[in-house]
């Protein structure tokens, strides 16, 4: 006997056994009942998710021998005979390869006569927004008159596309995607009746790849099980897959809480021997920073038994929420421009670029050891670093100059009036807050140290570690803005060399650590939480403190 895939073996064959559409079920089981029969249905919804097998079930549940109801005996030859695809009354017609108007013509002049075998002759008409308009109105006559034994059954990726004369003349149900818990469980509830060993991750990482389609899980099954000689394993799905282990992840992000951009690469690289997907990767670096929020914002609603809550709840206190959100869109965009990349290596490489740069710290000035990742009781795994795989022209290194704008010379204002060879961070800060910069060019001048500002230059020193912030865009804006500040052309002039005072982001990062650190002591010296500790030998995770 040949063998039958499992999505066409495990074709729900009634209500009962459908998973996922229990408002569809509940609305057209109560219709059987009372036996208020529409005479066109519409089901939409996505690929997979059970459209064709509703329409089989409800022309099961209309012509079943024993009678209209929502629970069709299965037994009798018409629900046999429709299981098999071989009823004659059920016309099952793909409007895909069935557009033009004389071949629905055609099909419809037989919709006058009364049905061969059944009580109703059903027709299902799939994929109908692929019809022509022409089609649309032939049928659009027996629509608005339908023969008492006709029942029309439409199915439809795009609703958008269905005229609204149609639409009118439907009962419309929209499927919803399957969600990932009901896949599992359907899953698992297959490889227990078929003897199959499985690892319940592993089920999790189908039923993600699924996207929602219950026929794409039971092809990924099939292709599963093929892929480990008759078991389902996490890992032997994960190589299938080629999606990527929570584990490079939390590496990912815990590096960037340190600002650890090498180790950040080196992730890339372990993906690169491993040949995983960069899309996935990013696809799923996006949804650890949703649990990464919801776990900041909501912590309660991380369950106790989440796999690495422990790791995500010392990640959630590492990062602060605006990082979080801003990471997720560079995730986002960065998945949007993967396409577009020299290779998917070198997009994803850029992604993670963006993240370290956007990082409101300066590398090796993240939290301190001990408190960065603190878990109870626990560390998180150290990221072992690995050399830096970026190389950078010699040419790098010299000043890059922008050119002056060629506009005649204004006196400085005299409220804006700031001594030539200023060196004082102090002053560069309040430049910097007159200027309302954004984006790009407020980072590159918040990681820049001024050396000079006066006459018709302005010199500023930035260190190498953030080389990458000049940009010519950035440059140009920011010459802009202090041409306005200071009320005259300026020349900007930007060296790359190590910074001898702090730059105003370096402040900004020591104020913040200032404020953590009073904030714990607080805690620290509180006579309750003393008090706790002592007589529950309990322990302060000082990542969870926040400074007010």
């Amino acid at each position: 006997m040949s063998y039958q895939v499992l999505a066409r073996k495990w074709r729900p064959r009634s209500f009962s056994t459908l998973v996922g559409q229990e408002h569809v079920v509940r609305a057209l089981t109560h219709a059987l009942t009372e036996q208020r029969l529409h005479h066109a249905y519409l089901f939409t919804g996505t690929r997979g998710v059970g459209k064709t097998t509703l329409a089989r079930i409800l022309a099961k549940s209309l012509n079943c021998e024993s009678g209209i109801s929502a629970t069709p005996c299965g037994q009798c030859s018409a629900c046999q005979e429709i299981d098999a695809g071989r009823f004659v009354d059920l016309l099952e017609v793909d409007a895909a390869t069935n557009t033009r108007v004389d071949e629905m013509r055609q099909l419809l002049e037989n919709a006058v006569y009364a049905p061969t075998r059944g009580r109703f002759k059903v027709y299902v008409i799939d994929e109908v927004h692929m019809l022509s308009n022409s089609a649309f109105n032939a049928m659009l006559k027996t629509l608005e008159e339908p023969p008492e034994h006709v029942k029309f059954i439409l199915a439809t990726t795009d609703p958008q596309k269905i005229p609204v004369t149609v639409l009118s003349r439907c009962l419309q149900f929209n499927l919803k995607q399957m969600p990932p818990q009901a896949i599992t469980g359907h899953l698992s509830h297959i490889l227990g009746a078929e003897s199959v060993p499985f690892e319940a991750p592993a089920l999790a990482l189908l039923a993600r790849s699924a996207n929602g389609s219950m026929r794409d899980a039971l092809s990924l099954l099939d292709q599963a099980i093929a892929h480990g000689t008759g078991k389902v394993e996490e890992s032997l799905v994960r190589d299938m897959l080629g999606t990527v282990d929570q584990d490079y992840l939390f590496t990912l992000l815990e590096a960037m809480a340190q600002g650890d951009v090498s180790a950040m690469l080196s992730v890339a690289d372990l993906m690169t021997e491993r040949s995983l997907s960069f899309d996935s990767a990013l696809q799923d670096l996006a949804a650890m920073l949703t649990r990464l929020q919801v776990a900041q914002l909501a912590p309660a609603a991380i369950a106790e038994d989440t796999p690495d809550r422990s790791r995500l709840l010392a990640l959630a206190g590492a990062i602060d929420a605006q990082t979080v959100q801003l990471a997720y869109q560079i995730s986002v965009h960065g998945r949007h421009e993967l396409p577009m990349a020299p290779d998917p290596h070198a997009g994803f490489v850029m992604t993670l670029l963006r993240l370290h740069a956007f990082a409101p710290r300066q590398p090796g000035e993240g939290p301190s050891p001990g408190k960065a990742l603190a878990a109870p009781r626990a560390q998180a795994p150290a990221v072992k670093a690995a050399p830096s795989r970026i190389s950078v022209p010699a040419r790098a290194a010299e000043a890059p100059v922008v050119q002056p704008v060629a506009t005649p010379a204004e006196m400085m204002p005299a409220a804006q009036v700031v001594a030539a060879d200023s060196e004082a961070p102090g002053d560069w800060q309040s430049i910097l807050d007159s200027l309302q910069l954004s984006g790009m060019a407020r980072a590159l001048a918040q990681h820049c140290e001024l050396l000079k500002l006066g006459g018709e230059v302005v010199q500023l020193r930035l260190p190498p570690a953030h080389r990458h912030l000049i940009m010519k865009a950035a440059q140009d804006r920011l010459q802009q803005a202090l041409g306005e500040y200071c009320g005259r052309p300026l020349q900007l002039q930007i060296e790359v060399a190590e910074v001898s005072t702090l730059t105003p982001a370096a402040i900004l990062q020591q104020e913040r650590e200032e404020r953590q650190d009073r904030a714990v002591a607080a805690i620290e010296q509180d006579p309750f939480v003393r008090e706790v500790i002592d007589i529950f030998d309990a322990t302060l995770i000082e990542s969870s403190i926040k400074p007010i």
